[in-house]
């Protein structure tokens, strides 16, 4: 009944909501460049009598608050603008943002983050779904972690993309089977501008953001922007804090007509605490108190002086445009991004007979004058330094030619992409403290303890070709395309005594797409699409093993059979333009060598296990919806939905027999999920209000364990204050999880089955494996008080 009643609210909210002109904004698709410098001059400086007729004519043609961007391209896209975004927290990032948007299953953790993401679109999980930020590839090149809140920071979000059940031909990903997010950056403004915010709320949280627009420089056509945020909160759940420091910068430089270049620069510097995701049993027992622990206790591996992440995040980019006319065009972007640690958990190490990769120790070296050695017992408390970093580089290349009814697009992307990590693990003493700079845990004459020693390489060129005919005055095109990526990855494992070292893997993927759309007016569109995309293995666990300290067997296989993971989708949509915007699509896709990545806890530990199992096959079929409304006396709506039915193809192949898997629905794929949303802006107050349904989530591949449905609420309010001489200042108020609802939001680590089964087979008993989850974040309330000069 309550699944009834959300879908049938979504449909009449839309239907009776009253909605007046016709949106006339730009037609362009996500991810090209112009689209980006239109949208800044809507939101430039305030301040200025010019400026301020631009917002108002923004404000009156926005639909649905900022939650539905007018779009043309043969796909389901889904978009949020600046305006909708400037309204929600300072802290929120791309995925707590997009949570509204049909088909997106997102888990906010708390009032702030600097974690990896937890999000599914369509039933494909995080790892299969491309993330980009101004076209560079914004995810781990090698686990496909996105570390979105080292990024950008929202104030300087110009537009955020969801593109569901396909990706560009031209992105420069390689691991989204079925979905891409793309995010754009606010550009520098065409006057000088100083924005200045200070914002504060629950659980000790601030945020201090400062942004510096220099307007053009001269008569040079060069504009340029700064900006520098600090932002700090205490964990809500458990014990230790959040600190993070960031730095966005842009610079534009307009040649000639149709000839500019843009140089962006991006770096964070975070450390927090470890969140830890409990079993159901955890969150039945502790609820929202499962967290880290304040006070040390002996072999205590969840104190907090011995959890936390310390990452951080440098990119950039040099995007350049040339009109060569004759309808010639070559769009060429540079980039390179890094990420970096370190981790560290909570571990016991054994003092005896343990192992060192492979290789068994007597003791450990020393072992007697070790800080906290107790000789009752048989383990060391110390604490794992997880050290690693990720470096990609690359060129994309776009060329594009225009002649007559016919558009050619050829494009080369070159990626290089490294990584390395190690573990170094560190006594603790009998008050919980551990000295980093000291000699680490060593055995067999100086070996360090160590479980995961390995080095990455990639290389990877894609080349793609797209025609795109239009005929009838642009009314009917059909646009038809091929990319084909050619991978080189290969990894060592540089461990005593293990029977594999190095593995190296050639890929080729063909990923073909046909797209027809036919406009029967302006107003009136119908498009018809076939895609395909891929997903190459992730992480080390897909072509070696890491080795236990305390058993010396493999922890992780690596997959026996190599294959790339690849989707054919199918799409059918309607979109309407006119008094209100509209989009509906059905969706039908079939997944093969559908990969899910099994998280486990190690045991005696707060560090996680990777086992990466391919599934088989993944079929899927539903149909999503979009709605908004044009102001109406200064007020817009906006209603999503989406039904999706999954049904996994095979019996899974497991430890020598089959799990009964067949015909089980997808994890992490609820059937039904929805929003609502209500915004008021009148130019002095504004206010936007959101609800959203998700419905009960599958978490293990045998079906035998869920999360139940959820419905929760946001609401963000405030005014622009009058004018203090040439000072716009404005005061905001955002309430996050209205009602305090105490919920699981999404998975962190998925099993095959939690109770036991038997293989269908040999009969195998089958132990089950309790997932973990994601508490979703608690009633947060955040104050902000900006200004601008």
């Amino acid at each position: 009944m309550k699944k009834f009643l959300l879908l049938s609210a979504v449909w009449v909210f839309a239907y009776e909501a009253p909605a007046i002109a016709e949106e006339k904004s730009d037609n362009r698709q996500e991810g090209q460049k112009r689209a980006g410098v239109a949208k800044t001059k809507s939101h430039a400086d305030n301040t200025k009598s010019g400026s301020e007729k631009i917002a108002v004519l923004s404000r009156r043609k926005v639909a649905g608050g900022g939650m539905m961007v007018k779009h043309t391209t043969p796909k389901t896209v889904s978009s949020l603008s600046h305006d909708y975004i400037a309204m929600q927290s300072p802290t929120s990032t791309i995925e707590s943002l997009i949570q509204n948007l049909p088909g997106v299953v997102s888990a906010s953790e708390g009032p702030l983050t600097t974690s990896f993401s937890t999000i599914h679109i369509r039933g494909m999980a995080q790892a299969e779904i491309g993330v980009t930020l101004e076209g560079m590839p914004a995810a781990n090149p090698f686990t496909y972690s996105t570390y979105t809140p080292s990024l950008v920071d929202s104030e300087n979000m110009g537009q955020v993309n969801v593109m569901q059940g396909s990706v560009d031909i031209n992105s420069p990903t390689y691991n989204a089977t079925g979905a891409e997010i793309s995010a754009s950056i606010r550009r520098p403004s065409d006057q000088q501008n100083i924005y200045v915010a200070a914002s504060g709320g629950s659980y000790g949280t601030n945020k201090d953001f400062i942004r510096y627009d220099t307007g053009e420089i001269g008569h040079s056509g060069v504009r340029a922007f700064v900006s520098g945020s600090y932002s700090r909160s205490d964990m809500w759940r458990g014990e230790g804090d959040i600190r993070r420091w960031h730095v966005d910068a842009a610079l534009t430089k307009n040649w000639s007509q149709g000839n500019d270049s843009e140089a962006i620069f991006g770096f964070t510097q975070a450390a927090q605490g470890e969140w830890l995701y409990p079993s159901m049993a955890n969150w039945k027992t502790y609820g929202v108190n499962y967290g880290l622990n304040d006070q040390y206790s002996a072999g205590d591996t969840h104190y907090v002086g011995l959890n936390g992440k310390n990452t951080g995040a440098i990119y950039g980019a040099l995007k350049n445009h040339f009109s060569f006319g004759h309808g010639l065009s070559l769009d060429a972007e540079a980039y390179s991004v890094e990420f970096h640690g370190p981790y560290y958990y909570g571990e016991s190490v054994p003092v005896s007979n343990g192992y060192v990769g492979a290789e068994k120790y007597a003791h450990l070296d020393d072992y007697q004058n070790l800080p906290g050695y107790n000789p009752a017992n048989s383990k060391l408390t110390s604490v794992e330094v997880s050290n690693w970093y990720t470096i990609s580089s690359g060129l994309t290349l776009v060329g594009h030619w225009k002649h007559r009814f016919n558009t050619l697009n050829f494009s080369y992307w070159y990626s290089y992409a490294q990584e390395a990590a190690d573990e170094r693990f560190y006594a603790v003493n009998s008050q919980g403290q551990w000295n980093g700079h000291g000699a680490p845990l060593t055995a067999n004459g100086g070996i360090p303890i160590d479980e995961d020693n390995e080095n990455g390489l990639q290389q990877l060129s894609s080349f793609a070709v797209d025609d795109k005919m239009s005929f009838f005055h642009d009314r009917l095109t059909i646009d038809g395309g091929i990319r084909m990526a050619m991978a080189n990855r290969q990894y060592t494992q540089d461990l005593p005594d293990v029977t594999a070292r190095k593995s190296i893997h050639n890929v080729f993927v063909p990923a073909p797409q046909v797209l027809i759309s036919y406009r029967f007016n302006p107003r009136h569109q119908i498009y018809v699409n076939g895609t395909t995309g891929y997903h190459l293995p992730a992480a080390l666990s897909s072509q070696l093993a890491s080795y236990s300290y305390s058993t010396g067997k493999a922890e992780s296989m690596p997959m026996s059979d190599y294959k790339p993971e690849y989707m054919i989708t199918e799409e059918v949509g309607y979109r309407y333009n006119g008094l209100l915007m509209a989009n509906v699509a059905g969706f039908h896709y079939n997944v093969t060598n559908h990969q899910v990545s099994a998280e486990s806890y190690e045991p005696g530990s707060t560090s996680t296990i990777s086992q990466l199992i391919n599934a088989g096959g993944l079929e899927a079929y539903g149909v999503q919806t979009e709605i908004a409304t044009h102001p109406w006396h200064h007020l817009s709506f906006y209603a999503s939905g989406q039904y999706m039915h999954t049904r996994n193809g095979n019996n899974i192949a497991y430890e020598g027999d089959y799990l009964a898997t067949k015909g089980k629905q997808e994890v992490g794929a609820p059937k039904f999920s929805g929003s609502l949303g209500l915004t008021y802006n009148d130019g002095i107050w504004f206010g936007n209000f959101t609800l959203q349904y998700t419905d009960s989530q599958y978490s293990t591949l045998m079906n035998d364990q869920s999360i139940p449905s959820y419905i929760t609420a946001n609401l963000g309010v405030g005014r622009n204050l009058p004018k203090i001489g040439r000072v716009a200042p404005k005061i905001k108020l955002n309430l996050v999880n209205l009602g305090n609802e105490h919920y699981l939001s999404s998975m962190y680590g998925y099993t095959t089955n939690a109770t036991t089964q038997h293989g269908i087979v040999t009969g195998k008993t089958f132990t089950g494996s309790q997932p973990t989850y994601v508490i979703a974040s608690p009633f947060v309330i955040m104050a902000t008080l900006s200004a601008n000069f």
